[in-house]
């Protein structure tokens, strides 16, 4: 697969807790220069750089992140701002704890209001895959397609592990038809990019390949 393909299937991302307007702006630049599905970047920078990108590549955020033990009211909040702000994709972390505990049904309620608070836009949740065993990996695809939102997705980058081939390969598995893989966390080169999209997933969570992409034009 071309690179330029690979790269329309990058949320490109910076979410690290010392990025500044500069860095934020610099993510919008590469994203809208290389094509990528859009920026993923912290919800306080959205307004700005919504404003700033004027429609040339989607904003993404995140909500909930990246423990995932905000109440269900506040996650709702966040996702409803961030649309107001400007943010058409949002990318939320499930209460793993709430998954530990059997609480299917709060699970599949919180992933429902979330996903009216984005009314319309592009929800993708975050099951932080490193942290689940198998079974629970398998009810959460089930409670991700029950509630409606758009897509799954593996980590959040700030856990243990990120993405793994085996995780993404058992989530398109799983999921409904109508729903999307999402893999995040640790991806690395346009290789492993290509075979997380092989196995099925449609969104990959990475700043690794645009950075590799401005190293390869400067070192010609």
């Amino acid at each position: 697969m071309d690179k330029r393909e690979i790269l329309r299937h990058v949320d490109h991302t910076l979410l690290s807790q010392d990025a500044s307007w500069e860095d934020i702006r610099q993510i919008l630049d590469d994203g809208i220069r290389f094509g990528t599905a859009s920026v993923c970047i912290p919800p306080s920078y959205v307004r700005q750089a919504a404003d700033y990108a004027a429609g040339r590549i989607p904003i993404c955020t995140v909500i909930g992140f990246p423990n995932g033990y905000s109440t269900t009211a506040v996650k709702a909040f966040e996702a409803a701002d961030a649309v107001e702000n400007g943010a058409s994709e949002i990318d939320m972390v499930i209460n793993v704890g709430w998954l530990k505990d059997g609480k299917y049904d709060a699970l599949t309620e919180e992933i429902r209001k979330v996903n009216e608070a984005c009314r319309g836009r592009i929800l993708k949740v975050i099951i932080e895959t490193c942290l689940l065993t198998e079974e629970e990996k398998t009810a959460m695809c089930r409670i991700v397609t029950e509630a409606g939102a758009g897509y799954i997705k593996t980590s959040t980058g700030f856990a243990a592990e990120g993405a793994t081939f085996e995780d993404v390969e058992l989530m398109r598995a799983c999921v409904g038809e109508h729903v999307k893989v999402k893999a995040a966390g640790g991806i690395r080169s346009f290789e492993d990019a290509e075979k997380f999209l092989a196995l099925g997933a449609d969104r990959l969570g990475t700043s690794r390949l645009v950075k590799l992409m401005k190293q390869e034009e400067t070192s010609v």
